[in-house]
Order: structure tokens, then C-alpha cells, then sequence
């Protein structure tokens, strides 16, 4: 999946052989937001501009922003938990921040 971020917001780009123009739809928001343009640079241009349409409207309609912080409750396996807290230790951070950096590691690269 090829990806393109702004302000911490991920979109999916694909291209449309058809049309021949690079389309890209954000991800993680829970309106359809999508843009499109005929170069990668202009495909940038437009999701800022996406990003900060949606943001606005979002103020105004007094959402709140889906790049903040949210609670995520995860079940896992016995002794799951407790090698993940061996990790996080390991590592010098909190269970939570551990897990997140995982999960933002994990998204961020398809995995």
C-alpha cells in the first residue's frame, strides 16, 4: 500500500490508469475524505489542503481531531502481557508508550 502523510494523518494513494491521476483518501477518519491530482507534488498540495478542510470542519462541527491521543484496550494471550512488559522495561518506557511506538511502527509500515 503506498501511503503519503500530513499533520499526522495517513493517506492511501493509488493511481487511476483511466483517468490518469494519483487519488488518495485518508485513513483513520471516520468521514470520507479524498483528493486527487495528476503529480505527486500536486497530489501533496492537495491532501494539505484535504487535511486542513477537514480539520476546520471538524472544529466547527465540533468533532474532535482523530490524530489524538485515544484509549485502545488490547487482549492478548496468557503471558502475552507479561513478555511485552519485559520489552517495555527493557527499553526504558511504560508498558503504554512501548505499545503504542509498536502499533505506530506496525501501521506506519504496512506490517
Amino acid at each position: 500500500m503506498n501511503t503519503m502523510t500530513y499533520r499526522g494523518h495517513v493517506a492511501r494513494i493509488s493511481y487511476d490508469d483511466r483517468d490518469r491521476v494519483f487519488v488518495g483518501r485518508l485513513l483513520g477518519v471516520p468521514d470520507i475524505v479524498s483528493f486527487h491530482a495528476e503529480s505527486v507534488a500536486e497530489l501533496r498540495a492537495e491532501m494539505a489542503q484535504a487535511v486542513e478542510d477537514y480539520l476546520a470542519d471538524s472544529a466547527d462541527d465540533d468533532r474532535k481531531d482523530p490524530s489524538a491521543v485515544e484509549e485502545l484496550v488490547v487482549l492478548v494471550a496468557p503471558g502475552t502481557r507479561d513478555h511485552a512488559l519485559a520489552a517495555a522495561r527493557a527499553s526504558g518506557k511504560s508498558l503504554d508508550s512501548w505499545a503504542a511506538e509498536a502499533l505506530e511502527r506496525a501501521a506506519s509500515t504496512g506490517v
